[in-house]
């Protein structure tokens, strides 16, 4: 258990909120590239608790500010895309993507007054399919050289989907390895080749085991915690038999995203990102290592369940999330359907909009929690007394974080700490476009067979 301080501490971002400022040191994501298509691309973004407008100029500059006209505080989200900005539909004020003030064509011809009128604004860029803005002071960090962002966009696809609470609840089920024997318990195995797009449907690496018989049948995994560059490493261990054990290794990437193996072939890189301390967000990026994505398939999937313009669960709240109780007994372990995206909504959402951490009781399966947790606050004080975080790199260290390896497979019960190094150096060799060995891998290359 934590006090309440110490819970303030880990959960509020705001401004002026020590977690907020550790937030404000990264790339946010702030919309998926998608939500600026169209017609009319400016759209309203709650990001750290701040009200802004995202838009898209004439050139094709993005431009990312605060919501509300420096003039008398209008919404710009309503403005109009003209003369290359955008222009408040109150006055007629106009700001260009920086956020300078360029006309005020209701004061006089000779007035000056715009020159010295400028919106807060944040930079904006695009990567693997999402607007990533910069909210912090002074220069932002360098994208660091995960696959996500390496990859080339055929083999990339994005997404997101809101969640009522708050971010960290969110993280803290994507690195608990323990919650998906349980939580995502299915009584009954697909046919794991219609597994496509689906997380826990395919079967392990190395065997025709589906994971969720692995799952359903080994639920009492073995987690080792190892702390990385780039945040932590997460071992989940279960053991087959004497010869056989599933290994799952997944990471924890600072400060607020992690990366998991989605299938043989396909990794999940996500985000929980703030909209404030009671909403977020989750950002994914899917990563192939075969194929192309085939990204109309993956967006239909995943539009069975999130309505548009945001993103919202169309399972919620308000219908019980779909609670079947026939099913429960039945089917799958909540009695909320397949999508595993509506489990972990009713998990974190249940909690309340900000978890009470005075009233928890933590296990041992809960060691990457608690980890994570003390990681955080002793970043929160870097930041607090002046230091530069954990990931805030320059362009000169940004291939220093590659990666970060991850995998789903059977393998040797004794062995398989070099077992998924093997079966992810193999799959990264083998992708059509140039995957990288991360550093803390290629260095036992040479003891490795099974990529060979």
């Amino acid at each position: 258990m934590m006090s309440q301080e110490q819970n303030d501490l880990i959960t509020r971002t705001g401004p002026k909120d020590p977690c907020g400022r550790l937030m404000r040191s990264y790339w946010q994501p702030a919309a998926l590239v998608d939500e600026l298509e169209g017609a009319r691309p400016i759209r309203p973004v709650r990001l750290l608790g701040e009200n802004l407008v995202l838009f898209r100029d004439e050139t094709g500059r993005y431009g990312l500010m605060d919501r509300h006209c420096a003039h008398r505080g209008a919404d710009l989200a309503f403005g109009r895309l003209e003369h290359g900005g955008l222009r408040c539909a109150f006055h007629g004020w106009l700001f260009d993507a920086t956020g300078q003030c360029i006309e005020t064509p209701a004061e006089p011809k000779d007035s000056k007054l715009c020159q010295n009128i400028r919106q807060r604004s944040y930079p904006v860029v695009e990567k693997s399919g999402i607007l990533w803005a910069y909210l912090g002071e002074g220069e932002p960090p360098a994208f660091p050289e995960i696959d996500c962002f390496v990859a080339p966009g055929t083999h990339t696809f994005a997404f997101k989907g809101h969640m009522a609470c708050n971010w960290l609840q969110a993280l803290e089920v994507g690195i608990d390895p323990a919650h998906a024997s349980y939580l995502h318990r299915f009584f009954e195995d697909e046919d794991t080749s219609t597994a496509y797009g689906k997380q826990f449907r395919g079967a392990s690496a190395g065997s025709d085991l589906p994971m969720t018989k692995i799952l359903r049948e080994y639920d009492r995994p073995i987690i080792n915690v190892e702390h990385t560059e780039y945040g932590l490493r997460l071992i989940a261990l279960r053991e087959i038999d004497e010869e056989r054990t599933h290994v799952r290794v997944t990471n924890q990437l600072f400060p607020h995203g992690f990366v998991i193996p989605m299938s043989t072939e396909m990794t999940i890189t996500q985000w929980h990102v703030p909209v404030d301390d009671e909403n977020c967000y989750w950002y994914a990026i899917f990563t192939s290592y075969a194929a192309p994505v085939d990204k109309q398939k993956m967006r239909d999937q995943r539009l069975e369940l999130y309505e548009l313009p945001d993103y919202k669960s169309r399972k919620n709240r308000s219908n019980d999330y779909g609670f079947d109780p026939h099913e429960q007994h039945t089917a799958t372990y909540t009695g909320m359907g397949n999508d595993i995206n509506v489990h972990d909504q009713w998990a974190v959402e249940s909690m309340g909009a900000i978890q009470d951490r005075t009233k928890e009781h933590l296990g041992s399966s809960d060691k990457a929690i608690v980890q994570y947790r003390r990681l955080l606050r002793q970043e929160i004080e870097k930041v607090s007394g002046g230091e530069k975080p954990m990931l805030f790199l320059d362009e000169a260290n940004a291939r220093s974080i590659q990666g970060p390896a991850t995998m789903d497979g059977i393998g040797p019960t004794r062995g398989w700490e070099t077992y998924w190094m093997e079966v992810d150096v193999k799959r990264r060799r083998g992708a059509p476009w140039t995957a990288p060995v991360p550093k803390e891998i290629a260095d036992n290359v040479h003891k490795l067979t099974a990529a060979e």
